[in-house]
């Protein structure tokens, strides 16, 4: 048997290899874009930069980056998770139903309840071998119908706040804690993924699965590890929405499905798969949550919120789909 020979790399592959001054910039678009929107706000109406209102601003923004983080990562491997939004309204219901019971313990009961869930739909789709689409379609329907029989179809009182008042304090008196709290999910999440082999499976499971099991790549696990940790920050977002509301319902978290898609893509991360990051999803979270705030301070009805957001992701998604992966557009 011979021994492969490794060539070395031509000169000019390696300069191709590097990275063109329009991919550089590209990366940078969500935080480009955050500005640009903060700036024109601001020209709008010069009473929105200020302390107050930004700071309702990324409170706002938190379950959203949350939700936006998880499912991230599960975009990374070429995945897509439809039914965070519907996970995260039932995790609402059972944190007000659990909370007379377990007390302080209720929210980390419902975020493992939420992964375990999370990593159900995670086993369907890698066992089953049924597209992520289908799997989480289904269980966007069996999480909204489950919401609805357990809350007898309407909201859930929460009368004791003590289990949510931490998130609805401040940081030095500015900073909202339930940021802070989002800010870590992303900060610890990007750190596990950086400092172990986990970032190069993600990526070489969303680039070319067939090639990640070639290369040795537990392709499967790190599947069903994506949707484990986004069932879990459907989880955590429904506490932080709690915490705000002070109620669980079956619908609650609903209108948080397309911002976070929205976030995802104008964060840059390719929808399918291999390229991005959850820093740019957390600026795309901002973005999306900027465009959410500033509507009615230009004077857009709400109404046509949904439509700005399908044709934010229908651009979003044109601009970074790595069409040598798709050789046929159905």
């Amino acid at each position: 048997m011979s021994t492969p020979v490794l060539t070395p790399q031509a000169p000019d592959a390696a300069v191709a290899a590097r990275p063109t001054t329009g991919q550089r910039l590209t990366s940078f678009m969500p935080v480009i874009a955050l500005v640009v929107l903060l700036v024109a706000l601001t020209i709008a109406d010069p009473g929105f930069f200020s302390l107050s209102s930004l700071t309702a601003a990324v409170r706002t923004s938190a379950p959203l980056v949350v939700l936006a983080a998880g499912a991230t990562v599960v975009v990374l491997c070429g995945g897509i998770d439809l039914s965070i939004a519907a996970l995260c309204s039932l995790a609402t219901v059972l944190f007000a139903l659990w909370l007379p019971g377990l007390g302080g313990l209720t929210t980390v009961a419902v975020v493992a309840v939420t992964g375990a869930i999370g990593a159900l739909q995670g086993t369907a789709h890698v066992l089953l071998r049924i597209p992520s689409f289908i799997v989480t379609l289904g269980g966007m329907s069996i999480f909204t119908a489950v919401a609805l029989v357990i809350s007898d179809a309407g909201p859930v009182r929460v009368t004791d706040r003590d289990a949510t008042h931490w998130l609805t304090l401040y940081v030095a008196g500015v900073v909202p804690m339930a940021f802070v709290v989002a800010l870590l999910v992303v900060v610890a999440v990007s750190l596990v993924l950086r400092f172990t082999p986990l970032d190069s499976w993600v990526r070489a499971t969303g680039y070319s699965e067939a090639a990640a099991r070639l290369g040795g790549a537990p392709v499967d696990l790190v599947k069903v590890g994506a949707f484990t940790l986004s069932g879990a920050c459907a989880g955590l977002a429904a506490v932080m929405l709690v915490s705000r509301n002070f109620s669980g319902s079956p619908t609650m978290a609903d209108n948080l499905l397309l911002p976070a898609v929205a976030a995802i893509v104008v964060g840059g991360t390719a929808i399918t798969g291999g390229h991005g990051s959850l820093w740019r999803s957390l600026a795309g979270a901002l973005v999306v949550t900027l465009l959410r705030v500033g509507l009615p301070i230009v004077g857009v009805p709400s109404a046509y919120e949904q439509i700005l957001y399908g044709a934010i992701i229908v651009a979003a998604v044109a601009l970074t789909l790595d069409r040598s992966k798709v050789l046929v557009i159905k």
